[in-house]
């Protein structure tokens, strides 16, 4: 007996959203179906908001955040404080940082941390960029806001032996980071007294 599948165009959707990340085959069904028979789902208004973020969204050179213009707002604004800067593995940990409202200086996101068992080195990371940017910029105090588990340490143990050579303070996140965890999983209180006890960094 034949199987009866969906059409085509529902299967080839699946297809398409079982890509995404967190989303299984129930999930990718679900939602296909939802975009089908929902009244309000909206699909040409999704597919058009898709659009518009993978033509025109992009990281900031300076900083790697997403932007749409040739700078982000936290890079185009003069008012922060450039002797602050503050680095991050990815740029989506600036904005839990910055919901504090108790950071006013520069970001840098590093795009990733130091694994070898991910086959990240040091190389594939924006550390260069980094590098150019205390040269140029000349910050009093990098701060290291990485998460706190292996790769973390690791990272900002890196960046703390290349940093002697330049004429900064290197300081950590303090407490009210758990161990082994990200930025990601921190509420604004905890990441406020962590930026606000931050340490020098130990040679």
């Amino acid at each position: 007996m034949k199987r009866v599948e969906y059409p085509a165009a529902i299967r080839a959707l699946i297809a398409e959203l079982k890509r995404m990340p967190g989303i299984g085959p129930r999930s990718a069904e679900r939602i296909a179906l939802w975009m089908v028979q929902a009244r309000d789902a909206r699909p040409r208004d999704i597919a058009a908001a898709v659009v518009a973020v993978c033509e025109h969204v992009h990281a900031c050179p300076q900083c790697g955040f997403f932007t749409t213009e040739p700078l982000c707002e936290f890079c185009a604004v003069p008012d922060r404080d450039n002797a602050l800067l503050c680095v991050v593995e990815q740029p989506t940990d600036i904005l839990p940082l910055e919901r504090t409202g108790v950071f006013r200086g520069r970001y840098h996101a590093l795009g990733g941390r130091i694994s070898p068992l991910d086959h990240i080195g040091p190389e594939d990371l924006r550390i260069d960029s980094l590098i150019e940017r205390i040269a140029v910029e000349q910050p009093s105090e990098i701060i290291l806001a990485l998460g706190s588990d292996v790769e973390g340490e690791a990272t900002a143990n890196y960046l703390a032996a290349l940093l002697r050579e330049h004429p900064v303070t290197v300081t950590r996140l303090a407490q009210g980071l758990p161990a082994g965890g990200g930025l990601e999983h921190a509420d604004e209180l905890t990441l406020t007294r962590a930026m606000s006890g931050r340490t020098p960094v130990k040679e």
